[in-house]
């Protein structure tokens, strides 16, 4: 009996006629589509607007710290939980500190376009999948990655390439002669620094070109409610001292650690770069 039941079953599904005209099957192709891939991708999307999301680091601003190449892991949750997808704080969990490396919204580029998301979404997919050295443009709200010198209400002055916070000179002392290589491959010689802010160090670059100095700003008194942030590559870096402060609600989240790294300017795997183990695993301060 089961044997019989068996072969009438197959039997069944071999003869079954089409179900309906051809462009009702490619919408039920479709439909089972997302049923069987919806949740999984929804989950993913979630979890990378609310607890965790890579990103990559496509120009030299803060270089010795992030390298060009860099995709890293920054921490939604370190200041507060957000509705997804919003930048709705529902349960503040801690405040931006000096010396954190934060994600924001790149003010010049905020937008109050509804739809922005929707039209992030294709370059966020690909960058996502992407292993390489994949730039995508950004329709609206451009993520830009900087470190915090100055909290609401600090009084910022940058005098002579020197930092200083509330009058108190950053202290700092050189390390050593550094080659950097930009996005488009050209090497130009540096003086590495490492800087003290509040205590924490890190290292900072300067030139040694005259004319690409950007050795002078401020003094200027951040407003409440606003952070201001700078580059650890001090003079190719637009940041706070070129477009302003930072609003609290656009800070995305704190990078926390590099997850992999190319080397886009050789090419030891074609079309990726160089892999950087030594990079691999590398913790952000």
């Amino acid at each position: 009996m089961g044997d019989g039941l068996d072969i009438d079953l197959r039997s069944d599904v071999q003869n079954e006629p089409p179900k309906g005209p051809w462009w009702r099957q490619v919408i039920d192709w479709f439909a089972d589509l997302g049923r069987n891939w919806g949740p999984p991708i929804l989950a993913v999307f979630i979890i990378r607007s609310v607890l965790i999301e890579p990103f990559q680091i496509p120009s030299g601003s803060m270089v010795p710290t992030l390298a060009i190449g860099d995709f890293i892991l920054v921490s939604k949750i370190t200041y507060g939980l957000r509705v997804p997808f919003t930048e709705v704080e529902i349960l503040p969990l801690g405040e931006p500190e000096r010396g954190d490396i934060v994600v924001f919204t790149h003010p010049p580029t905020r937008s109050d376009d509804p739809w922005c998301f929707v039209k992030r979404l294709p370059g966020r997919t690909l960058a996502f999948l992407s292993v390489g050295n994949y730039v995508g443009p950004e329709a609206c709200d451009t993520d830009y990655i900087k470190r915090i010198v100055g909290l609401p209400g600090d009084t910022i002055e940058v005098r002579d390439n020197l930092l200083f916070v509330n009058g108190d000179e950053q202290p700092r002392r050189f390390m050593q002669t550094h080659r950097y290589v930009d996005q488009s491959c050209h090497e130009e010689e540096m003086r590495e620094f490492e800087e003290l802010v509040d205590g924490r160090p890190h290292p900072v670059l300067q030139t040694t070109s005259y004319a690409k100095l950007m050795s002078d700003h401020g003094p200027i008194k951040v407003g409440g409610g606003h952070y201001f942030v700078m580059g650890d590559n001090r003079d190719n870096s637009a940041d706070s001292r070129v477009w302003g402060e930072v609003p609290r609600h656009y800070i995305k989240g704190k990078a926390m650690a590099v997850w992999l790294s190319f080397d886009g300017c050789t090419e030891n795997i074609p079309g990726l770069g160089t892999l950087r183990t030594e990079r691999i695993g590398k913790g952000l301060e």
